[in-house]
C-alpha cells in the first residue's frame, strides 16, 4: 500500500471548495429534512416513487441524467409477503468521458422502532445532532454526496471521475434488492463506492450473508368454545408454539458456527445467528386462530451454504408441527455474503477519509461484520469485486433504532471526504485510473 503519511497539498479550487461545505451546510440539512419526510420504510417499501421524484427534482439542476429502472414485479412478489408497491430505483450520472465512479446508496429504511419521542418523519436538529428514520442509515450519506457534488460545481473543481448515483431499493432485508438488479442489467459504471458503512476509520473485510424466511400456519378457524374438541379446530397460534420453539434449538448449534472473517478489534469472533424477528395471527378472541405467519432470521458465515442453512430451519420446523397443521415457506428476504472487497482504490480512499474525519493512518483497522449488505450481489454478477464502504453509522448513532441520528459535523465531514475523493488534483499517485 502507498504511503499514507505524506502531505497533501491542495490547490486554491479545492481550498474553496471545502471552505464552501460549511456555507451550504444549512441547505443541505434542509435536503436531508425532504428525504426522511418521504417514508420509505422497508416493509413495505411504497414510497420509492415519491422518494425517485424527489431525488429527480433535487439532482436535475446539477447537470445530472436520470433513468428510473423499477425491478420486475415476479423477481421479489412473495403471497402473502411483506413487500408492496413498485421497486423503483434511480440512476443518476453526469455525463463525460472521465472514469465513472458509481456511488451506492440504498434509499429504503427499516420500519420506525417503538420509543422515538420524536417524529421520526420530521428532521430534528438539537445541538447540532440530527435525529430522523434514515439520518445515519442512510439518506444523510445522500444528503452528503448531493452537497460534495454541488460545491464542485459551484466552485469549477475539476473532478477525477464523473459520478454515477445509484440509488436502490430494498436493502433492508429485501428479496431483490435494486443493485442485484442493477447489477445483473449492467447498469453500474465504473468502482463503486458503498455508503451504507460506517463513519470510523474502517477498512471494510467483508460481511455475512442474511435471509428471512416466512412460515405460514394455517389450521382451521372455529368457534372458540369449539376450539378443543377433537376433530374440529386447528389451532395455529398453538400449532407454530413448537415449532418456534424449534428454532430456538437450533441456536447453539448455529451460534457455534464461527466465521474467519475478522471481527472489529476487541469484539467477540463473527457467529452464525438465528432469531425469529415477526409474529403475528389471530382475528378476535371468539375464533380459534386458523393462520398464523412468523419470519425467522438467519444470518450465515461466507463458509456456509445458504441452502443447508434454509433446509435445517424448514426441517426442524416441519419435524416440531403437531398433526393437522399445514405449512408453507417462503422467502421473503435473502442477502448474500460479500467476499473481502479490497482493491486499487482502497488506498486513495482511505487517504481521503484522513481528510474529510481527521483520522491518522495508524487509526485504521480492517474487519468484517455478522451484519449482511447487498453488496454481495454485485461480485456475484461479476460487476466489480472491489467495493469502497464509507459513510455516517456510529455506535451511538442508534441506527435502525429510536431516536436514530448523525450530526452536522459528520455530514461536513463525509462531503469532505467525498469531494476530496473525487477531486481531479488529489493524490494523483494513488489514482489506478490515470
Amino acid at each position: 500500500m502507498a504511503d499514507q503519511t505524506a502531505p497533501v497539498c491542495f490547490g486554491t479550487a479545492h481550498a474553496n471548495a471545502l471552505a464552501g461545505i460549511e456555507a451550504g451546510l444549512d441547505r443541505t440539512v434542509a435536503e436531508l429534512g425532504r428525504m426522511i419526510a418521504v417514508d420509505t420504510s422497508f416493509p413495505p417499501g411504497e414510497g420509492y416513487d415519491a422518494f425517485a421524484t424527489l431525488m429527480e427534482d433535487v439532482l436535475a439542476p446539477l447537470g445530472f441524467r436520470m433513468r428510473r429502472v423499477t425491478v420486475p414485479e415476479a423477481l421479489w412478489k412473495v403471497e402473502g409477503g411483506p413487500a408492496s408497491g413498485p421497486r423503483i430505483n434511480l440512476v443518476a450520472e453526469i455525463p463525460g468521458e472521465k472514469p465513472a465512479c458509481s456511488l451506492y446508496f440504498h434509499v429504503d429504511t427499516v420500519c420506525a422502532a417503538t420509543g422515538w419521542t420524536r417524529d421520526p418523519f420530521r428532521l430534528t436538529e438539537e445541538d447540532g445532532v440530527l435525529y430522523g428514520l434514515g439520518a445515519a442509515d442512510m439518506k444523510g450519506a445522500i444528503a452528503a454526496a448531493v452537497h460534495a457534488v454541488r460545491i464542485a460545481r459551484e466552485t469549477g473543481l475539476e473532478l477525477a471521475y464523473r459520478p454515477q448515483f445509484l440509488l436502490c431499493t430494498d436493502e433492508e432485508g429485501g428479496l431483490y434488492p435494486g443493485i442485484r438488479y442493477l447489477a445483473e442489467e449492467g447498469e453500474i459504471a465504473g468502482h463503486l463506492l458503498n455508503f451504507n458503512g460506517s463513519a470510523t476509520p474502517r477498512i471494510w473485510g467483508g460481511c455475512f450473508g442474511s435471509f428471512n424466511l416466512q412460515v405460514t400456519v394455517e389450521g382451521h378457524a372455529v368457534h372458540a368454545a369449539d376450539g378443543n374438541r377433537a376433530g374440529r379446530g386447528v389451532n395455529a397460534i398453538e400449532a407454530a408454539l413448537p415449532m418456534m420453539q424449534a428454532v430456538q434449538v437450533l441456536r447453539p448449534a448455529v451460534a457455534s458456527r464461527i466465521s474467519a472473517l475478522p471481527p472489529a478489534p476487541g469484539a467477540a469472533p463473527l457467529a452464525a445467528q438465528v432469531s425469529i424477528t415477526v409474529a403475528n395471527g389471530g382475528t378476535c378472541g371468539g375464533q380459534v386462530p386458523d393462520r398464523f405467519i412468523f419470519q425467522v432470521s438467519r444470518r450465515y458465515a461466507p463458509e456456509e451454504s445458504f441452502a443447508a442453512a434454509r433446509t435445517e430451519i424448514e426441517d426442524a420446523i416441519r419435524a416440531a408441527a403437531p398433526e393437522g397443521a399445514r405449512l408453507r415457506f417462503d422467502l421473503v428476504g435473502h442477502l448474500t455474503p460479500t467476499a473481502d472487497p479490497e482493491g486499487p482504490h482502497y488506498p486513495r480512499w482511505i487517504r481521503a477519509v484522513q481528510e474529510g474525519f481527521g483520522y491518522k493512518p495508524d487509526d485504521f483497522a480492517k474487519w468484517g461484520a455478522a451484519s449482511a449488505s447487498d453488496s454481495g450481489y454485485v461480485q456475484q454478477a461479476g460487476v466489480a469485486q472491489e467495493i469502497i464502504l464509507g459513510g455516517l453509522i456510529r455506535p451511538s448513532s442508534n441506527a435502525h433504532g429510536a431516536e436514530e441520528h448523525t450530526t452536522r459535523a459528520d455530514l461536513a465531514a463525509l462531503t469532505k471526504t467525498i469531494l476530496t475523493y473525487l477531486s481531479a488534483g488529489f493524490e494523483l499517485r494513488l489514482n489506478p485510473d490515470l
